[in-house]
């Protein structure tokens, strides 16, 4: 019955049908993210909040995903002209600039990834703070912290020796489960609260000759392994601070000298230092969640497109006047204009 309803009405009833779906989904998403940039910016105000460099990938994909609606609407522009043939190319393209666009997307979330910046985790090193309860010599010379950056006699360290250093560290970041754990000597020193060297007897851990470390030490050992391991200092974020990204609270912008952040000329207060202990690193959490809930709607998309591609060789995208395909259109066009004022929102804001 439903059927027989829908033949007997006219394409362009049957196409005003179906854009107001459209209309109404997009209007939908519009709320959506309209509330989410909304939250972004009354949380960035009262909050400390990490700012950086976004990676290149998410600037390609914004071109892919311009072009490919640029195709979509030559195609679908060409319908009008009773150019169908024109979908067997357009469609097609379209669906596999779509999957370009989601690629370079993932690219992008990789390169988050790699500069230290999770959906989930802290802004500055809390537990296993470097220098807390322990510390590096590597030889006779203590190594020192700043920022991310591990330094010997005043300089920076090299690349290759921090790789050492990782990889002979990611073998303690599961130290406390193991009681069977057995730690090889090495050129690398362990310093227990910057007075006695950590001795190696038998593969366990001594504070002396008869002192094997506690449970609670070895947890400790074990955050402080996992921030080595993984080439981190005082940040959770990768580079250099007030180069590769910058903290800032309530909108203006933290220094950072000699290990401490600074609010203006003064140094943040017992309260501000705990409360940015405890706190989360929202901005990226927010930035993940708005582009990864974009992406989503993109691949649902990509779902239709691919259908659409299938129907373009066997001749029913014909059937109903292409209603369908120039439905789709205005939809995948919504898309790509959504992902262009998340990029310029983020770039204004973040």
């Amino acid at each position: 019955m439903k059927q027989d309803y829908q033949n007997e009405l006219t394409p362009e009833v049957r196409e005003k049908m179906n854009k107001n779906l459209v209309y109404v989904g997009i209007f939908s998403i519009i709320m959506l993210f309209a509330g989410f940039t909304s939250a972004y910016i009354v949380t960035m105000g009262d909050s400390f909040w990490v700012k950086y460099d976004f990676p290149q990938a998410f600037y390609i994909s914004t071109f892919v995903i311009l072009l490919s609606s640029i195709i979509l609407w030559i195609g679908t522009r060409s319908v009008t002209k009773n150019n169908g043939a024109s979908l067997k190319w357009a469609v097609p393209t379209t669906l596999a600039l779509g999957i370009l666009f989601a690629i370079f997307q993932v690219i992008g979330y990789r390169q988050l990834f790699q500069d230290g910046a999770h959906p989930v985790s802290n802004i500055i090193v809390t537990d296993g703070r470097y220098g807390d309860y322990f510390e590096v010599k590597i030889g006779d010379k203590y190594m020192e912290v700043d920022g991310n950056d591990y330094l010997i006699g005043g300089k920076v360290i090299s690349e290759d020796e921090k790789n050492k250093l990782s990889n002979y560290f990611s073998d303690l970041d599961s130290i406390s489960y193991d009681k069977n754990y057995s730690v090889k000597p090495s050129k690398y020193t362990l310093v227990y609260k910057g007075a006695s060297d950590i001795l190696i007897k038998n593969g366990k851990l001594f504070l002396n000759d008869t002192t094997e470390l506690s449970k609670v030490d070895l947890i400790r050992l074990e955050w402080f392994s996992k921030h080595l391991r993984d080439k981190r200092g005082d940040f959770f974020h990768s580079g250099k601070y007030g180069k590769d990204f910058y903290i800032y609270y309530r909108g203006k912008k933290l220094d950072y000298k000699e290990r401490k952040l600074y609010l203006g000329n003064r140094v943040l207060s017992a309260p501000m230092q705990l409360d940015m202990e405890r706190s989360a690193d929202q901005s990226t959490t927010y930035l993940f969640l708005i582009t990864f809930l974009h992406l989503l709607h993109v691949l649902i998309c990509l779902i239709y497109l691919m259908k659409k591609t299938i129907h373009s060789f066997t001749g029913k995208l014909a059937e109903n006047n292409y209603i369908g395909i120039r439905s789709g259109a205005i939809f995948w066009h919504f898309l790509g204009l959504l992902w262009v004022y998340l990029l310029c929102f983020l770039l204004f804001i973040h």
